[in-house]
């Protein structure tokens, strides 16, 4: 017994030594034929992943009229049959060749030649062809099939490999129409039990080469090696080599794409971001592509006259730019117009259509696209929304240099993980998160992604329009977001959208609580848009109080400090504010407003609570002084509480001056919101103890002193016009 099954396993071993060496070619011999009629962005891609792995690729059908139906919706496919059957006529009599054929527009390759053979070989088959879960494109074939244990068991035309003598016998059948189905051909084939043993033809069940997603999205995961990626099939425990992203899977090969085999690696970062730049440091202004700029004004907006103004601090030739705007807000007429009246000159060219046109959001969209789809020397379309704030000005010129046919910078609201963009689709055509959605957002992985829907802003090749595009309105269907129809469209077409978050490109801006019944809206989105107000309101210098070295806090008086806080535009925008509320305390000792209706040292002023934009100022004091309070009083932490926070206004008329007092309050702080010897003279404060006077502060700058022991102080008179400063008590 024991002599028999040493017997047996000595054949086993002699026959499986033997099969390879006569089965298996060398990587030089293998062919990968494949199909395109033009070069699109799936084409491209195929065509990168070849060249990793070194293959042998032969393009059929490149420039040629695609006649084979439209695959991706029905039957069709046969030209591509049509094509192999003449060009295996080359290779009919190279018995050592392998030739594989597979689709290009829907692949990506994991694996290389050497990878592919061995698998092939070890299978001891003349011909196989990919599996997949579905009887396509007739559903009554499938008893016909052979049974399968384990596996999927129906045949898949987009990726078989084979000797070519074999293959050249088995498509010199091809006798049908372009528009026939190559599908249905190879499986009537298969299924005749007398061509499939002529031919020692069989299927990759377990997805040893050929990977199907259709149907197969669930066994299909990332596996991330030291060098690549690969595409791994848990069902089977399998790597293939060849994944095709058949019927509606698209998508999910564009993840995988993202990925697979070096685009990304935790090693390396992205592995092909620098494979097909432009670069444009060395092209003279004149030179440099033609830009359409088309920016969207659909609801009202907060900071639209800094969205506006960015336009004129791009670092790109404003020759070369043509603007287009619509503005369908009716408050934002009074901006786009100061705009043009200030920068007309920089947009000869430019195109603005109004609330009065009445345009509907597709139209707008529509009009501008036609713009640069029409002009052959329209060299980009770059699309803007009002909520988008790009801060670095170099955007357009490092989106150009990505030369991808649509591509997006990668914004999100700040400290959200709100964006411009989706990872992911869900089965109905909506949001879903990608199981790398938040790491892009963050910043954690950094690259161009391939993307199924992006928005608010992004830049399209001008011959893209003018080709792949060309035929199809890109905006235009009743009912539907603008965005969704875009991106739908886009992807229907074959092209791919990316996004990019290899630099800092800005953020997107809230509006969901933007309230334009006030007369400065902007001022009250510290909570909502926190960046966008500091950029505005807070003074250019402020940040230099806490850096080494740099001396912008002065000392005027012992233990009073004093120090940048405001921007100009905060200080005319509250000033203005109040006024316009109109409703200034008398500067008597009773008072209504306060508890207990009484007040000790009454100025004529204005309490924040007064014009809604209390809880805004306790933000102010507790991001904006708190901070400045533990630098400058070591050891206290202010809790940056205040009841009082007010504008006084001093007149000589009116009340020029305050006589001597304490504040309520642990420290005080006092913001000039005007300019000495401009809006006003005399006015400052003196501290009585040190008989130390502060007569010139500086608009914006504030001061801050201890409250209720030390600094006995009064309200110098304001000899002539009128001075405004802000005040807290602060921690009374």
């Amino acid at each position: 017994m024991m002599m028999e099954f040493r017997f047996l396993v000595l054949c086993i071993t002699v026959l499986l030594q033997s099969v390879p060496e006569r089965a298996r070619a060398s990587p030089d011999e293998l062919l990968v034929i494949t199909a395109a009629t033009e070069e699109t962005d799936g084409f491209k891609r195929f065509m990168r992943t070849a060249r990793q792995f070194n293959y042998t690729v032969k393009v059929l059908g490149l420039g040629e009229e695609w006649r084979g139906g439209d695959v991706a919706k029905t039957v069709g496919g046969g030209q591509k049959v049509r094509w192999l059957k003449k060009e295996m006529q080359k290779h009919k009599d190279k018995s050592n060749t392998v030739v594989m054929f597979v689709d290009s527009y829907d692949v990506i390759l994991a694996g290389g030649p050497e990878e592919v053979l061995m698998k092939f070989s070890g299978l001891n088959h003349r011909v196989m062809f990919s599996a997949e879960g579905f009887c396509w494109p007739d559903q009554r074939l499938a008893p016909k099939y052979p049974p399968v244990h384990t596996g999927k068991r129906y045949l898949n035309s987009g990726g078989f490999i084979g000797f070519a003598p074999e293959i050249s016998l088995i498509v010199q059948q091809w006798k049908h129409r372009d528009h026939d189905d190559d599908q249905l051909f190879y499986t009537r084939i298969y299924l005749d039990k007398e061509q499939r043993s002529k031919f020692n033809m069989t299927l990759d069940h377990q997805s040893q080469i050929f990977q199907n997603l259709n149907g197969a999205i669930e066994e299909v995961v990332l596996k991330f090696e030291k060098s690549r990626v690969r595409a791994r099939n848990v069902a089977y425990d399998s790597l293939p080599v060849v994944i095709h992203g058949n019927g509606p899977t698209k998508l999910q090969l564009n993840y995988l794409g993202n990925y697979v085999p070096t685009a990304w690696t935790y090693e390396s970062g992205c592995g092909i971001c620098d494979d097909d730049l432009l670069y444009l440091n060395d092209v003279p202004d004149e030179e440099m592509p033609k830009v359409l700029v088309a920016l969207f004004i659909q609801q009202r907006t907060p900071f639209i006259e800094e969205f506006l103004h960015r336009l004129t601090t791009m670092n790109y030739p404003h020759t070369r730019l043509r603007l287009f705007i619509h503005n369908n807000v009716v408050y934002h007429e009074q901006h786009v117009q100061r705009f043009w009246n200030q920068h007309s000159s920089l947009f000869p060219d430019a195109r603005i259509v109004g609330p009065e046109e009445n345009l509907q959001q597709d139209q707008a969209r529509t009009m501008a696209v036609e713009m640069c789809r029409t002009d052959p020397s329209c060299g980009y379309y770059f699309s803007m929304d009002a909520d988008v704030a790009l801060i670095n000005p170099d955007t357009l010129r490092i989106l150009i240099e990505e030369n991808k046919s649509i591509i997006a910078p990668m914004l999100s609201r700040h400290g959200k993980l709100w964006s411009n963009f989706w990872g992911a689709l869900s089965p109905d055509g909506f949001y879903s998160r990608s199981e790398d959605y938040i790491d892009i957002v963050q910043g954690k992985r950094v690259g161009v992604w391939n993307v199924p829907y992006i928005t608010q802003v992004y830049l399209i090749r001008g011959d893209v329009l003018r080709t792949q595009l060309s035929h199809v309105s890109l905006y235009q269907q009743d009912g539907e977001d603008q965005d969704m129809v875009f991106c739908r469209v886009v992807r229907d077409q074959g092209v791919l959208m990316f996004l990019s978050n290899r630099d800092e490109f800005g953020r997107l801006i809230a509006t969901k609580n933007y309230n334009t019944s006030r007369l400065h809206p902007d001022m009250w989105q510290i909570f909502d848009n926190p960046v966008d107000w500091k950029e505005k309101y807070i003074h250019e210098n402020y940040s230099q109080i806490f850096e080494e070295g740099v001396s912008v806090v002065e000392q005027p008086c012992p233990d009073v400090y004093w120090f940048p806080v405001f921007s100009i535009e905060m200080c005319d925008t509250l000033i203005e504010t109040v006024e316009d509320f109109g409703q200034w305390s008398g500067g008597k000792h009773k008072d209504e407003r306060l508890t207990g209706g009484y007040e000790n040292v009454p100025t004529v002023d204005i309490h924040m609570n007064q014009i809604g934009f209390e809880k805004e100022w306790l933000k102010i004091l507790k991001e904006f002084i708190a901070p400045v309070t533990e630098k400058l009083y070591p050891g206290y932490y202010p809790k940056a509480k205040a009841i009082m926070n007010f504008v006084v206004r001093y007149r000589p008329d009116e009340q020029p001056a305050l006589r001597p007092h304490h504040d309520s309050s642990t420290f005080t702080i006092n913001i000039a919101l005007n300019s000495k010897g401009k809006d006003y003279e005399g006015g400052g404060c003196r501290f009585l103890r040190y008989d130390c006077r502060i007569e010139a502060p500086r608009k914006g700058w504030s001061l801050m002193h201890p409250g209720r022991l030390t600094h006995f102080h009064e309200g110098l008179p304001t000899t002539r016009g009128t001075r405004y400063i802000m005040v807290s008590f602060v921690d009374p």
